[in-house]
């Protein structure tokens, strides 16, 4: 859409599966991140070229643990709003969407 690519919101599934990945939300964020880039690669992107993400937390108390994982992948510091979240699909404990400049 006018040289962006918008995401779904991505939790941590297997895309085999479909399973959600991990018990943690240090896990399934590692998941969720594997699955964006799987995402931005196939539109010919990557991290680099992310301008927005949107998070949603199950419990705020874990955001040290989701931002840990985050800050591995994602080192561009594209703007970002991070939101609690009372219920997630499939009881998840993370979700990222991003919006990502198409080169």
């Amino acid at each position: 859409m006018g040289g962006f690519l918008f995401t779904s919101g991505q939790i941590a599934l297997d895309p085999a599966t479909g399973v959600i990945v991990g018990t943690t939300t240090a896990e399934q964020t590692e998941q969720i991140m594997k699955n964006l880039i799987a995402v931005l690669e196939a539109a010919g992107c990557s991290v680099d070229d992310i301008v927005k993400t949107t998070c949603f937390i199950a419990d705020m108390a874990d955001f040290a643990e989701f931002n840990e994982v985050y800050g591995k992948y994602i080192t561009s510091a594209p703007a970002r709003s991070c939101v609690a979240a009372k219920a997630l699909p499939k009881g998840a404990l993370a979700e990222v969407e991003i919006i990502a400049k198409l080169k």
